[in-house]
């Protein structure tokens, strides 16, 4: 349904004059490479996979529609960063705050053998889900993608040593919450 709507949309926006016609071998290369990765951002950011499919949706959508200028190589931190902002929006949501103040379900199904790590990962998901939106975003972007103090620093447009305490206050957060305490 997330492509067929997608296709859907790339083909209302080359019927419309004022845009221009989307490179569909750039968009499908972008969408194939980073979606996933969107949908994961989303879906750990808010726990909720409705959510997070319609937020990954968004985002190609304004890839689609605003046919930014990316420049090559950045493009994960372009979609990380819209993807990120769109949580936010629904976050700050009176509707988000009233309704869903739970703890985010984690989709994980282990193997026979991997019950206790699976456990221990479970473990850790909430408490990254229990941290504070600015912790949540850093952790996300720094453990589970990959990416430097650096890169973060320019993805969410503060200051690295920011990037860096909030790193730092996250971890002591989460592991606090792992002891019990």
């Amino acid at each position: 349904m997330f492509c067929s709507l997608l296709v859907m949309e790339e083909n209302d926006v080359q019927d419309n004059e004022n845009f221009p016609a989307p490179s569909a071998v750039n968009f499908e290369e972008l969408y194939e490479k980073y979606a996933t990765d969107v949908l994961r951002v989303a879906y750990y950011y808010l726990g909720d996979r409705q959510r997070a499919e319609d937020v990954a949706q968004d985002v190609f959508v304004k890839l689609l529609v605003t046919r930014p200028e990316l420049i090559p190589g950045k493009e994960k931190s372009w979609l990380l960063k819209v993807a990120l902002n769109k949580c936010r929006d629904l976050w700050r949501s009176s509707w988000i705050r009233k309704v869903i103040l739970g703890h985010p379900s984690f989709e994980l199904f282990p193997a026979d053998d991997e019950i206790g790590r699976a456990a221990d990962s479970i473990s850790l998901a909430q408490a990254v889900g229990k941290l504070p939106a600015e912790f949540k975003e850093v952790v996300l972007l720094h453990y589970y993608q990959g990416y430097s103090v650096n890169e973060i620093s320019e993805i969410i447009d503060v200051a690295e040593g920011t990037v860096s305490s909030r790193l730092s206050r996250a971890r002591t957060r989460m592991l606090k919450e792992l002891k019990g305490e």
